[in-house]
């Protein structure tokens, strides 16, 4: 338990250190979004989670996504490369996978 503790911990400040230098947070701005990131990826993975974040645009966008196996529908590879800014979700509402800046995410319902 302790060592997957600091794996979330150590995630937790390499994602705040990297917006940061990329985006120009303060630490403190860095590590609330940082929280809310892993937070809301652990939620994403158990059900459809209602969230916001802000597109490149400045307007905010409402979102219901899941990462739970048994939601996600047939998945076609696009063999693209992992981005670590980046978060992905199957959106539920299209029905396709979407992803947003992690620097951008707002909040969440639970």
């Amino acid at each position: 338990m302790a060592i997957e503790n600091r794996n979330q911990l150590s995630e937790i400040m390499n994602l705040a250190w990297q917006m940061v230098k990329r985006n120009g947070y303060t630490m403190s701005e860095a590590l609330k979004v940082a929280w809310t990131n892993i937070k809301l990826l652990a939620l994403l993975q158990k059900k459809i989670v209602e969230f916001y974040f802000k597109k490149t645009d400045g307007t905010l966008r409402q979102a219901f996504g899941t990462l739970k196996e048994g939601l996600i529908g047939e998945v076609k590879g696009t063999g693209r490369n992992l981005n670590d800014n980046l978060q992905v979700y199957w959106d539920t509402e299209k029905e396709e996978y979407r992803c947003f800046k992690k620097c951008n995410l707002v909040r969440f319902s639970k």
